[in-house]
C-alpha cells in the first residue's frame, strides 16, 4: 500500500510517500513545496495545487492522508491554512484518491505513541521507522510523512496491505499491534 501524507501550508507545504508491506515501511519520496514570499495568495494556491497534482500522478498512491486543521495563530492565518488544505484536498480528488484527515494528536499517538510529542521526537521516530540515515529535511516532509505513517499505523496490522476504509483509529500506542 502506498499512503501520501500531506502537511499543508501557504508559504510551505510539506509532502512525503510512504510504501508498505504490512510491517516494513519505506520512503518513496518527500520534500516540500515553497511557494514565493511575495506571490500573490492565489498564486501560491495555483502552485501547491499544481506540485501535488503531479506528485500525486508519479507516486500512484493508494490514499491522501491530510493534516486536519487545528487551531492558528490568529484567524487570518487559519483562513489561508484551510485554502492550502482544500487545494491539496482538491488535488488529491481529482487524482480519484481517497482522503483521510488526521489532528495533529492523533499523528503524534500513532508514530510517537504520545499526543503531545515534540517535533524532534516525531522528526527521530520517522528516522527510525523508515530506516534513514537523517531526519528529513525540511521539517515539513518529516510531518507530512508522520501524517502517512498514522494513516498505515491507524489502518491496524491486517488492513494496512489493502486500501479498505478506516474504521478506528488507534487510542493509544498499547492498542498499535505490528503484523508478523
Amino acid at each position: 500500500m502506498r499512503v501520501f501524507g500531506i502537511d499543508p501550508g501557504s508559504d510551505r507545504t510539506g509532502f512525503g510517500c510512504v510504501e508498505t508491506d504490512g510491517s516494513r515501511h519505506r520512503l518513496v519520496t518527500c520534500g516540500a513545496i515553497a511557494t514565493p514570499p511575495l506571490a500573490p495568495f492565489p498564486d501560491k494556491l495555483l502552485a501547491i495545487h499544481g506540485h501535488l497534482a503531479a506528485l500525486l500522478r508519479q507516486c500512484h498512491p493508494d490514499c491522501v492522508a491530510v493534516e486536519n486543521l487545528f487551531h492558528a495563530a490568529n484567524v487570518r492565518s487559519a483562513l489561508k491554512l484551510g485554502h492550502a488544505r482544500g487545494v491539496a484536498m482538491l488535488a488529491a480528488v481529482q487524482a480519484d484518491v481517497r482522503v483521510c484527515e488526521y489532528t495533529p494528536a492523533e499523528i503524534k499517538r500513532a508514530v510517537v505513541g504520545y499526543g503531545r510529542a515534540e517535533k524532534q521526537q516525531i522528526q527521530s521516530m520517522i528516522k527510525l521507522i523508515l530506516g534513514l540515515d537523517a531526519v528529513p529535511s525540511p521539517h515539513d516532509a518529516a510531518d507530512a510523512l508522520a501524517v502517512a505513517i498514522c494513516h498505515i499505523h491507524s489502518q491496524g496490522p491486517t488492513a494496512s496491505m489493502t486500501s479498505a476504509p478506516r474504521t478506528r483509529a488507534a487510542t493509544s500506542w498499547r492498542h498499535y499491534r505490528p503484523s508478523r
